[in-house]
C-alpha cells in the first residue's frame, strides 16, 4: 500500500510501542473480575454459573464491540478512536466500585468491557505503519498486550487485600484514562488516514468493508481465535477459581499460578508472530492445535479411582494431576495458544489488506465471544456434571473440530492450487492469483506434490519415478506393522490359559475374531480418508494410531487379573491395523502410471501381508526372553513351571512402529490433486458386480485373513502336544508370497477361469483338512492350510485382475452417453472404488472364521461343522465365477479369449494383484 511507504522507523516503533503499552492496560481492566469477581462471589453468595456470567459480560462488550471499532479505526483513525474507548471504559469501571447488587454489576460490567475493544482497534491502527511481510511480526508484538491479564493477576490480589474489589476497580480505572490521555498526546495518525485527511479523500463506507464478511473463510479464521483467544480469556479467567476450589490454595498464591498461563499465553504471542512471518501461519497453527489437543487431553481426565474386582480381592489404583503438573501443563498449553494468536492475525493483513478492520475487527468478536461464551459453559457443565475437568473437556472437543475443519479446508485449498500451472504453492493456495510466486516460494509445503503426471513419460523418468518409489517403499513396512499388529492377537489368545487366564475355547476364539470385525469395518471408512487428510499424514497417524494397541497388549497380559472386557477393548483396538490396508492401498495408486500401478500395489500388497507371517514367526521367538530387560516387565510363570513375555508380543512392535511413524512423516509426500469426492464413488452401490465379488473376495482375501487369524488355535486345540506356534507363520507366508507372485497368471488366462479353479481346489482343500483331523495327522493338517493359503494368493491376485475388465465392459452400456475416453475414465473412476470397498468387505473374514471354528468347537466339540459351511461357500463361489463371468455368454468369457475386447478398453488389462 502506497501509505505505507511513507512510515520511519521512528513512527512505526512510537505506535506500536504505545499500542502495545495501551492495550496492555485494557487487557488488565478487561480482566479484573478474574479476581475482584472471587470476593465479588463469596460476598453475594454467587452460585458457579452466575459468577460465569459476571466475568464474561465484560467480554462480551468487548467482543460485539470489535467489529465497529474496527471499521470505525478504518475511517476515523486510531489515534482518536483508541483513546475514546478507553475513557469510556474507564468510566464504567470506576462506577462499579460502587454497585451493590447484582444486576448492577452487571450493567457496569457491559461498559467496562469496551476494554477489550481495543484489540481491534490497535490491530487496525498497527497495521497500516507495517509492509505486509513485517505484519506478522507487527501484530504478534502487539498483541503481548494480553500480558495485562498476568498484570491482574499480579496485582490485583494484593490490592484487593488492602482496600477490597472496590479500590482494585477504582486504581485500574483511574490508570486506563491515564494511558488513554498519554496515547492521543504522544501517537500520531496512521498514515493511510493522514494521507486521506490531506487529500480530502473519504473513507470507503460501512457496506463495502464489511463486503469480506461474506466468506466462509473468515468464519473458519474466527473459529481459530474462538479458541486461541476465547478460550485464553475464558482461563485466564476461570484458573484463580479452579485452583482455589480444587487444590485448596490461597487467592493470593492462585492469583499467581494462573499468571504464569497469562504470562505464556501472552509474551511468547511476538514470537509466535516472527514464526508465523519465517515458516508460514498454517505450520504454526498444526503445531497450536496439535500441541493443544494433547495438553488437553491431559487436564481433562479427571481424578479417578479405579476398583477392580480380583480374584484374590480388590485391586485398586488412582489417577490425578497435582497442582505442579497442572500449572506446567497450562503453561505449556498457552505458550502454543500465544503462537496461534500471532498465526491466526498473520493471515488477515495478506488476505485482505483494505479490510484489516472489518475482517480483523469480525475475527475478534469471534474470538472475543469465545472469552464471554465459554466461561459460563464452563460454569453450567461444572453444575451439571460436578466434575472439575469438565471445563478442559469441552475445550478439548472445540480445539478437535478447528483442526479437522483446518486441515480439510486446507487440502481443499492444495486441490484447487495443483490445477494452475505453476511449480509451486504459495503460502496461501486459494490465493494464487494474487501473490508474488518468487516472493511466497520460501513457503512453498515442499511435501505437496502440486504438480504429479505420472502418466507423462519424461516427468515420470526425471521425477516420478523415484518420489513414487520412495513413497512405496516407506508404506509397504507401515502395512507390514499394520498387519502384525492386527493379527497378533491370533497368537497371544494361545498363551493366555497357560500363564493363568482363565477363558473358555469360545472367549479365546472371540478375542481372535475382533480384531478382524474391527478392521473390516474400519476399512470402509479408510477407503475414503486419502483424498480427505493426504496419503502422508493419515499414514503418518494411521501407523502411530498401532502405538495404542501395541502398549496396550503389553500391559494387559502381565496381570491374569485383567478384566476379559478389557481385553475385548484392545482386540477391537487392533482392528486400526486392518483398516490401514485401504487407506494404504488408496494412497499408492496415486503415484504410479496405470502401466506399473499393479505391480506396485502388488508389492504393497503382498509384502504387507507378510507381517502376518513375520508376526506369527516373530513372537513365539521374543515371548521367550526378556527382551526388553527390566523395562518389559517380569516375566509370566506358565502352567508347566516355565517363564513367558507374552508382554513382548506387544512391545516388540513399538520401536518399528515409532521409526515408521516418522519415516511417514518425514519422507512421504501429499499429491495435491489426489481427490475424489465420496459422492462421485458412491456410484457403485448401484452396480451389482461390485457386490458379487464382495462375495467372491470374500471367499479368497476372507479366507486368508480369516486362517490367519483363526489357525494358530485351532491348531493348539486340535493338535495340543504340537508347538505349533512355530509352524503357522507357514501359511500366511506362502499365502502373501504367492499373491504378490502369481498376477502373471491372470493376466494369462484370464482372472475369472483362474478364480473358477481356485474355488474348486480351494473345496479339496477343505475336504483335506477335514481328512488329517480325523487322521490325527499335523503334518498332513498343516501342508493342507499351506495348500489352501497358497491357492487364497491366486484367488487374491485373480479376483482384482476381474475387477477393471468388469467395469470397463460394463461402464459403456450402463452410461452410453460418454465418449471412449471418458467412459474409460468413468470404468477407472469405479474399478478403484469397488477396490476399497471389496477389500473392507472381505476383511469381515477375519472375524467370522475364527469365530466359526469357535461356536462350532463350542457347541460339537469339533471344527467340522464350520469347515462343511466353508465348503458349501467355496462351492457358491465358484458356481458364482463360472456363471456370471467364466462360461460361454459369461461377461467375461469373450475378454479373456480377446475374441471381443470391452469396447472402451483401448489399454490392456490391469496387472493382476492389484490390492
Amino acid at each position: 500500500m502506497a501509505s505505507q511507504k511513507i512510515s520511519t522507523t521512528s513512527d512505526q516503533n512510537r505506535a506500536l510501542g504505545l499500542s502495545t503499552f495501551a492495550f496492555t492496560i485494557c487487557f488488565a481492566v478487561w480482566t479484573i473480575f478474574a479476581i475482584a469477581g472471587i470476593e465479588i462471589k463469596a460476598e453475594l453468595g454467587l452460585s458457579d454459573t452466575q459468577f460465569g456470567l459476571l466475568v464474561g459480560t465484560p467480554i462480551l462488550t468487548g467482543s460485539l464491540s470489535r467489529l465497529l471499532l474496527g471499521v470505525w479505526t478504518d475511517q476515523h483513525g486510531g489515534r482518536i478512536v483508541f483513546p475514546l474507548t478507553m475513557l469510556a471504559s474507564a468510566l464504567s469501571t470506576f462506577l462499579l466500585s460502587y454497585a451493590e447488587s447484582y444486576l448492577v454489576m452487571l450493567l457496569a460490567a457491559l461498559g467496562l468491557g469496551l476494554a477489550g475493544g481495543g484489540f481491534a482497534v490497535g490491530v487496525a491502527y498497527v497495521s497500516k505503519f507495517y509492509p505486509l511481510e513485517k505484519q506478522g511480526s507487527a501484530l504478534g508484538f502487539f498483541g503481548m498486550g494480553n500480558v495485562g491479564a498476568a498484570v491482574t493477576k499480579f496485582l490485583a490480589p494484593w490490592v484487593m487485600v488492602a482496600v477490597g474489589w472496590q479500590g482494585v476497580a477504582q486504581v485500574w480505572a483511574g490508570a486506563l484514562a491515564l494511558v488513554a490521555v498519554l496515547f492521543y498526546i504522544f501517537a500520531k495518525d496512521d498514515p493511510e488516514f493522514a494521507a486521506r485527511k490531506i487529500s480530502g479523500a473519504k473513507a470507503r463506507g460501512l457496506l463495502e468493508q464489511l463486503e469480506p464478511l461474506r466468506n466462509e473463510q473468515v468464519w473458519r479464521f474466527s473459529l481459530y481465535y474462538f479458541f486461541v483467544f476465547g478460550a485464553f480469556v475464558a482461563l485466564a479467567l476461570w484458573l484463580p477459581a479452579y485452583m482455589v476450589g480444587l487444590y485448596g490454595i490461597d487467592v493470593k498464591l492462585a492469583g499467581m499460578l494462573a499468571a504464569t498461563f497469562s504470562l505464556s499465553a501472552s509474551v511468547f504471542r511476538a514470537y509466535g508472530g516472527v514464526l508465523s512471518d519465517k515458516y508460514g501461519a498454517r505450520k504454526v497453527m498444526y503445531a497450536t492445535f496439535g500441541v493443544s489437543l494433547v495438553c488437553l487431553f491431559m487436564l481433562s481426565y479427571p481424578a479417578t479411582d479405579y476398583v477392580i474386582h480380583g480374584i484374590e480381592g480388590d485391586i485398586t489404583f488412582s489417577t490425578s494431576m497435582s497442582l505442579v503438573p497442572f500449572v506446567i501443563t497450562v503453561f505449556v498449553l498457552g505458550f502454543f495458544m500465544s503462537l496461534g494468536k500471532a498465526a491466526v492475525y498473520k493471515h488477515i493483513p495478506v488476505y485482505y489488506p483494505e479490510n484489516v478492520g472489518s475482517v480483523g475487527g469480525l475475527v475478534g468478536l469471534v474470538g472475543g465471544l469465545g472469552g464471554f461464551i465459554l466461561p459460563i459453559v464452563f460454569g453450567a457443565v461444572s453444575d451439571l456434571t460436578g466434575i472439575w475437568t469438565s471445563c478442559f473437556m469441552v475445550l478439548f472437543a472445540l480445539v478437535g473440530i478447528a483442526l479437522t475443519w483446518m486441515h480439510i479446508a486446507i487440502r481443499q485449498m492444495e486441490q484447487k492450487a495443483s490445477g494452475m500451472d505453476t511449480r509451486t504453492l504459495p503460502e496461501f493456495p486459494e490465493m494464487a492469483g494474487l501473490h508474488d510466486e518468487a516472493k511466497h516460494a520460501a513457503a512453498t509445503p515442499s511435501k505437496v506434490l502440486v504438480e504429479w503426471k505420472p502418466e507423462d513419460a519424461d516427468f515420470w523418468e526425471q521425477t516420478g519415478e523415484k518420489i513414487a518409489r520412495r513413497n512405496l517403499y516407506i508404506s509397504i513396512p507401515a502395512l507390514l506393522l499394520a498387519f502384525s499388529v492386527w493379527m497378533v492377537w491370533s497368537m497371544v489368545v494361545a498363551k493366555l490359559p497357560s500363564i493363568g487366564f482363565d477363558y473358555t475355547t469360545d472367549q479365546l476364539f472371540w478375542l481372535a475374531a475382533l480384531p478382524g470385525l474391527s478392521g473390516a469395518t474400519l476399512r470402509i471408512f479408510y477407503s475414503f480418508v486419502v483424498p480427505i487428510f493426504g496419503g502422508r499424514l493419515w499414514t503418518t497417524m494411521s501407523t502411530a494410531s498401532l502405538l495404542i494397541p501395541a502398549f496396550g497388549i503389553g500391559y494387559a497380559v502381565q496381570n491374569p487379573d485383567t478384566p476379559y472386557i478389557i481385553f475385548l477393548v484392545l482386540a477391537l483396538l487392533c482392528g486400526f491395523g486392518g483398516g490401514n490396508f485401504a487407506s494404504s492401498m488408496s494412497n499408492i495408486s496415486f503415484f504410479y502410471p496405470k502401466a506399473q500401478k499393479g505391480n506396485a500395489l502388488a508389492l504393497n500388497a503382498g509384502l504387507g501381508n507378510l507381517g502376518v507371517s513375520v508376526m506369527q514367526f516373530l513372537v513365539p521367538i521374543v515371548i521367550v526372553a526378556g527382551v526388553f530387560g527390566a523395562l518389559g516387565g517380569e516375566p509370566q510363570q506358565t502352567a508347566d513351571g516355565g517363564e513367558l513375555w507374552l508382554q513382548n508380543a506387544g512391545f516388540i512392535w513399538v520401536p518399528f512402529i515409532m521409526t515408521s511413524t516418522l519415516l511417514a512423516w518425514f519422507g512421504m509426500n501429499d499429491i495435491a490433486d489426489a481427490k475424489a469426492s465420496f459422492a462421485e464413488q458412491s456410484v457403485i452401490f448401484q452396480r451389482k458386480h461390485n457386490w458379487l465379488m464382495c462375495w467372491l473376495y470374500t471367499g479368497t482375501f476372507g479366507s486368508f485373513i480369516g486362517f490367519s487369524a483363526g489357525l494358530p488355535l485351532l491348531a493348539k486345540q486340535q493338535f495340543p502336544d504340537v508347538n505349533v506356534l512355530q509352524f503357522v507363520f507357514l501359511g500366511p507366508l506362502v499365502g502373501a508370497l504367492s499373491r504378490a507372485a502369481t498376477g502373471w497368471v491372470s493376466d494369462k488366462w484370464g482372472g475369472a477361469r483362474v478364480t473358477f479353479w481356485v474355488f474348486v481346489l480351494m473345496m479339496l482343500g477343505v475336504l483335506g483338512v477335514m481328512y488329517f483331523i480325523q487322521a490325527a495327522s499335523w503334518w498332513g493338517f498343516l501342508g493342507m492350510f499351506i495348500f489352501m493359503f497358497f491357492m487364497t494368493g491366486v484367488g487374491n491376485a485373480s479376483t482384482f485382475q476381474m475387477i477393471p475388465n468388469i467395469m470397463r465392459a460394463e461402464v459403456p452400456r450402463l452410461m452410453p452417453e460418454l465418449s471412449g475416453e471418458a467412459s474409460l475414465r468413468q470404468s477407472e473412476k469405479e474399478s478403484a472404488a469397488i477396490v476399497g470397498f471389496t477389500s473392507a468387505i472381505a476383511a469381515y473374514g477375519a472375524f467370522f472364521i475364527p469365530k466359526s471354528f469357535g461356536s462350532a468347537i463350542a457347541a460339537t466339540g469339533s471344527p467340522m461343522p464350520a469347515l462343511w459351511g466353508f465348503l458349501i461357500f467355496y462351492a457358491s463361489c465358484a458356481a458364482l465365477t463360472w456363471w456370471a463371468y467364466a462360461r460361454r455368454g459369461g461377461l467375461l468369457h469373450d475378454i479373456e479369449r480377446r475374441a471381443a475386447p470391452a469396447r472402451a478398453s483401448s489399454t490392456a488389462p490391469l496387472k493382476g494383484a492389484t490390492a
